[in-house]
C-alpha cells in the first residue's frame, strides 16, 4: 500500500483518481492554476504535472524532429509548454495550499533534483522512461513511492524497473497505458492489467487512460484498478 497524507492507495481501498495536468497549460502559470482549481473543485485530490528541463532531457537531435501533431520540433514544443523552476514551485504551493497533492513526472536527473527540492511525496515515471533504467534507478534512490506507466512496453522491458523498485524497497504501482491520443476503446486491452498483476503480484495495478469519456475508467475499476490517471484540459 502507498500512503499520501490521508489517501491510501492499494489493498481494499477504492480507486484513486489522478488528474493529469501534464503540459496542458501551454507554459502559462495562470492557466495551470486555473485548470488545477477546476480539478480541485470537481473533487480531485492528486494533480500530476510534468517537470521538463528541456536542455537536460533532450539531445541535439530533438531540435530536428517534428512530432506528427506539430509543425515545429519536439524540443520547441516542450520548451514552449513547460514551466520553469519558480513557476512550477508556485503551482505546487497553490495546489497543496488548496487541499490537493502535487506530484510530477521528471524526464531527467535535473528534474528529479528539482522535485526533491520541492519535497514531492511521490514520483510518477512516464511510459517513455519505463525502460530508461539509469533514470529509474536515480529516482529509486530518492526513497519515495513510484507510479510507473507502461505504454509501448511489455513484461520483458517492465521487469528491470520492477527489479529496481524491489532492490531499493520502493512501494510501487504499475499503470497499463495505450500510447495513442486519443485511444479508441477497441484498443485499450484492459486485460493487460490482469497480466501485469499476475507477473508482478507485489505491484499496485491501475490504468493511465487516454480514451475519451469515463467508460474505460469504470471498466478498469471493475477489474481491480487501484489508480486511474486521466488527462484533463
Amino acid at each position: 500500500m502507498i500512503k499520501l497524507k490521508n489517501i491510501k492507495i492499494g489493498s481494499s481501498n477504492p480507486p484513486v483518481i489522478i488528474t493529469e495536468l501534464g503540459i496542458n497549460h501551454g507554459g502559462s502559470l495562470d492557466k495551470a492554476i486555473f485548470l488545477s482549481d477546476i480539478a480541485l473543485k470537481a473533487g480531485a485530490k492528486i494533480i500530476k504535472h510534468q517537470t521538463h528541463v528541456p536542455d537536460e532531457e533532450m539531445s541535439i537531435e530533438a531540435k530536428k524532429i517534428k512530432p506528427g501533431n506539430a509543425n515545429t520540433s519536439i524540443y520547441s514544443v516542450i520548451k514552449k509548454n513547460s514551466l520553469g523552476y519558480d513557476d512550477e514551485k508556485k503551482l505546487m504551493q497553490h495546489i497543496n495550499k488548496n487541499g490537493g497533492i502535487f506530484i510530477s513526472t521528471p524526464f531527467c536527473k535535473a528534474a528529479v533534483d528539482r522535485l526533491n527540492e520541492f519535497k514531492v511525496p511521490m514520483f510518477k515515471i512516464g511510459s517513455g522512461e519505463c525502460n530508461n533504467y539509469p533514470l529509474v534507478e536515480y529516482i529509486c534512490k530518492q526513497k519515495k513511492p513510484i507510479i510507473l506507466s507502461t505504454g509501448m512496453n511489455d513484461i520483458k522491458s517492465i521487469t528491470p524497473s520492477v527489479r529496481l523498485f524491489r532492490k531499493y524497497k520502493i512501494p510501487f504501482a504499475l499503470l497499463h497505458c495505450t500510447n495513442i491520443y486519443p485511444t479508441d476503446h477497441k484498443l485499450v486491452r484492459l486485460e493487460a492489467m490482469i497480466k501485469m498483476k499476475k507477473f508482478f503480484p507485489d505491484a499496485i495495478v491501475g490504468l493511465s487512460d487516454h480514451t475519451e469519456g469515463i467508460y474505460t475508467c469504470l471498466g478498469a475499476a471493475t477489474l481491480g484498478a487501484k489508480i486511474i490517471e486521466k488527462h484533463f484540459t
